[in-house]
Parts: C-alpha cells; sequence; structure tokens
C-alpha cells in the first residue's frame, strides 16, 4: 500500500511557483531598501593639507591641487591619487587668487564647472567617486591654513559637491 506520506510530502509545481515568488518579492524589496541606504549614506571625506603627516585614518590620500605642491617630491607625497582635471580651472584659480573675498562667487564657478565636467561624464571625477564608495577618502592641498574656520578654499566646495552629487 502506497503511503500518504510521500505524497503529502512532495509539493506540486503550483505551490513550489508560489513559494518562489513569495520569498523573491522580499529580496527584491530588500535591495531597494539597501540601495536607498546607501544613497543617503554620508560620505567620509576629510580636508588636510599635503604637507602634514599622513595618517592611517586618512583613508586614500587624494591631491586636489592642479599644480604639484611646492618641494614635495613625488616619492614621500603618500598620494594615491592626483585629482588635477576636478579642480578649478586656470583662469578661475587666478581670479580667485585675485579677489579672495570673493569666494561666494568662487564657489559658483567652481561648481558650475564641476557641473560641465559631471555633464562630460568625467573619467577623474568617476575615479574619485569610485575611490569614495570604498571607504574614506582624505582631499589634500597646498593651501594655507586649511584648519582655520572661517578659511575657505576649493576643497570645500568640491567635498561639497561630491556629497550633494
Amino acid at each position: 500500500m502506497p503511503s500518504s506520506k510521500a505524497t503529502d510530502a512532495a509539493p506540486t509545481s503550483s505551490a513550489l511557483s508560489a513559494a518562489t515568488a513569495a520569498s523573491a518579492e522580499p529580496v527584491h524589496k530588500r535591495s531597494k531598501t539597501r540601495r536607498a541606504i546607501q544613497r543617503t549614506k554620508r560620505l567620509d571625506i576629510r580636508l588636510k593639507r599635503v604637507y602634514d603627516a599622513p595618517d592611517p585614518a586618512d583613508g586614500q590620500r587624494v591631491l586636489a591641487d592642479r599644480l604639484w605642491p611646492r618641494g614635495l617630491a613625488k616619492a614621500k607625497a603618500n598620494i594615491d591619487f592626483w585629482a588635477k582635471d576636478v579642480t578649478p580651472s586656470t583662469a578661475l584659480r587666478q581670479w580667485f587668487h585675485q579677489h579672495p573675498e570673493q569666494f561666494d562667487e568662487f564657489r559658483q564657478r567652481f561648481l558650475d564647472e564641476l557641473a560641465l565636467l559631471d555633464a562630460d561624464r568625467n573619467a577623474m571625477l568617476a575615479d574619485l567617486r569610485e575611490r569614495l564608495a570604498t571607504g574614506p577618502v582624505t582631499l589634500l592641498t597646498a593651501a594655507h591654513r586649511l584648519e582655520d574656520d572661517d578659511t575657505h578654499t576649493h576643497l570645500h566646495v568640491l567635498r561639497d559637491f561630491l556629497e550633494s552629487h
């Protein structure tokens, strides 16, 4: 006599597809939630002078100056990436050096330049974003008095741009 347990234990194909569909839905919802969390996660971007000693907490050290810092040997710089294309253009940099009191105007002009780079899918900007996705990044500059609260540099603008896009 055939056992009723064998027929009762074997699920039908419709029962399998219903169970698969039910378990697939929460996975899909979880992946959407995970992506939303990743988008809202604040990036770990630090600002530092390139002449300051490296720290293990720096993560990847990215030089964000168009010109190489004076007196700093490339072999001793401890720089992981030189992002010179995501810095203010030469004309904008020179204008700001002549008008340091007009930081708000400089900020807007630099944001406009960054938006154009972003629209053109700039490879250096994409590389910088990939580095930010993997952990902390310290943006480095040769600018003086970076640590002063009232001092503003292009690094402040670049950090704000990266965090908002």
